[in-house]
């Protein structure tokens, strides 16, 4: 590496010819090949291979448990704790990824990215169940450092312990199925495989496309690519980047939802405060159990539609192991 840049320094400092400009370019462009290769761990072509690493289910002691109240990450503890505690979930050493929605420049009060007390409370469960590192990071629609400043998730992650940072977009792998699958090769931020526990922490909000965006939506922000090409085909291609990513936990925060004009908002007369917090290992249950708090058949959803077909998760209420702490 230090060849390769003293060599670039060199060269920049000199007046350049045509041929020493040529140099310069071969120089700069070794410097790259070089860096991604001693980043990487390997060649380009070798890192290109990688796919998605098998996990070990994590169940929680209920299906799902949905919690009710004035505090957010209160109500996160609660949830939590009832689905048999983070240790559930989140060995020690473990690397942890808490995903939430940081798509949007809003503030909290918008409710267009996920509650910050809700992912500060999620990364001090995880520290306080043995993690070794919680990332924190979205692929936002926005500009990145006003999403993550003016939605409040950075710092309240940061303050919990959490490294939030700005997501590589160029340090995607393809993924891989051995199913065909539109998603096939589609590129996958490296840190949402490398970890060993996977945290969804979407919002639940309208959405002007699929109605709804829910945890199988919230994994667009792991994925690089055109987002216009994404939606082509979306609801199969949302549930195998459920299967490729498998989340351990999927928490959705459903504590200010935003009714109307999704997933941007920015009125808060579209905004309702539900104060509820749902969390379940399934990341199809969850989202169906979101449609019901927003009045939404969840067989409008086309992601939906799509788990229930291939039997992706439970679809069904009635079947599965609810906890409401409401009714407590």
């Amino acid at each position: 590496m230090d060849k390769f840049l003293d060599k670039f320094q060199a060269l920049f400092e000199r007046n350049l010819t045509r041929k020493g400009f040529l140099k310069l370019c071969l120089a700069f462009v070794g410097l790259l090949v070089f860096s991604r290769k001693e980043i990487l761990g390997g060649s380009a072509a070798e890192a290109a291979s990688v796919g998605g690493r098998p996990k070990k289910a994590r169940r929680g002691r209920h299906d799902l448990v949905v919690a009710n109240g004035e505090d957010p990450a209160e109500l996160v503890k609660r949830a939590v704790e009832e689905m048999g505690g983070m240790s559930q979930f989140v060995k020690k050493g473990d690397v942890v990824v808490v995903k939430p929605n940081i798509g949007w420049d809003r503030s909290p009060e918008q409710a267009g990215n996920t509650n910050p007390f809700v992912v500060a409370a999620l990364v001090e469960l995880a520290f306080a169940a043995g993690a070794k590192k919680v990332k924190g990071f979205d692929v936002t629609c926005n500009d990145a450092r006003r999403c993550y400043e003016n939605s409040g998730i950075r710092r309240a992650a940061e303050a919990q312990g959490a490294s939030v940072f700005f997501a590589d977009t160029w340090n995607s792998v393809p993924a891989r199925f051995d199913y065909p699958s539109p998603m096939e090769n589609w590129p996958v931020l490296r840190d949402a495989l490398e970890c060993d526990a996977f945290i969804n922490v979407p919002v639940l909000k309208h959405h002007g496309l699929t109605r709804l965006t829910l945890s199988m939506k919230n994994l667009m922000g792991v994925c690089g690519g055109s987002r216009g090409q994404m939606h082509q085909d979306i609801g199969t291609k949302l549930v195998d980047l459920t299967d490729f990513i498998k989340p351990d936990l999927t928490v959705i925060d459903a504590f200010r939802v935003l009714l109307r004009h999704g997933p941007t908002g920015g009125d808060l007369a579209d905004v309702q405060a539900l104060k509820t917090i749902v969390v379940s290992h399934d990341p199809a249950l969850a989202d169906v159990y979101a449609c019901s708090l927003m009045g939404v058949a969840w067989q409008d959803i086309s992601y939906l539609q799509e788990a229930s077909r291939r039997s992706f998760g439970m679809t069904d209420l009635s079947r599965a192991d609810i906890l409401d702490l409401r009714r407590a």
